[in-house]
């Protein structure tokens, strides 16, 4: 990719994230968006193909670093420990939870919240290429903390337990979730080991 074409998605996303701060997402038109970017009409439809393309390359651009910060060392932990001393559940849970947490402490970040949940719950994945925002990695390092689970059960419990925090932090108002993090962490924790049926 050229430096002028990443210029110009950057000036797009950029653009898109500040109005999107300031009202709500599925009020701003793409025409507005590339207005505000100082672009041509066609400028979000040539560079993402798409509103939804924009949004994934969005929430790449802004979520990535973040899961990728905190969940990096949990995947590593995880593998060093391996299936005889594995990762407690929990840990993996609030190294989920907590980025969630601090995102819904800003305007930005519950904007990237409901994004997020926007985006994913319909479809019922992450539009997002990184590995973070798949289900394998989390699978996996469920799997070595449960070896017990049949891989259905594992998926299954993954998925629903990731449907709740995007329910949650999706719609979270004012920074604050309806639920506490501590409450949330013990139950999916409870939830994701409960015995195999």
């Amino acid at each position: 990719m050229s430096e002028e074409i990443a210029s110009t998605r950057d000036r797009l996303l950029t653009a898109a994230e500040r109005l999107f701060a300031a009202r709500d997402p599925d009020k701003v038109s793409l025409r507005v968006i590339n207005a505000e970017a100082g672009l041509n009409p066609g400028a979000v439809h040539y560079h993402f193909g798409s509103r939804e393309g924009l949004i994934t390359a969005l929430l790449e651009r802004e979520l990535v670093p973040v899961w990728a910060d905190r969940l990096a060392p949990i995947a590593e932990a995880s593998e060093r420990l391996g299936a005889e001393s594995p990762l407690p559940v929990a840990d993996l849970v609030a190294a989920i939870v907590e980025p969630f947490e601090e995102l819904i402490r800003t305007d930005k970040g519950r904007m990237l919240c409901h994004l997020l949940a926007r985006t994913a719950l319909p479809q019922g994945r992450l539009p997002v290429s990184s590995p973070w925002f798949s289900a394998a990695p989390f699978e996996v390092m469920l799997a070595r903390a449960m070896p017990e689970l049949p891989a259905r059960e594992i998926s299954e419990r993954w998925r629903l337990a990731f449907t709740l925090l995007l329910e949650i932090y999706g719609r979270a108002a004012a920074g604050r979730p309806p639920v506490a993090s501590e409450t949330l962490i013990s139950f999916l924790t409870a939830g994701l080991t409960a015995p195999a049926r």
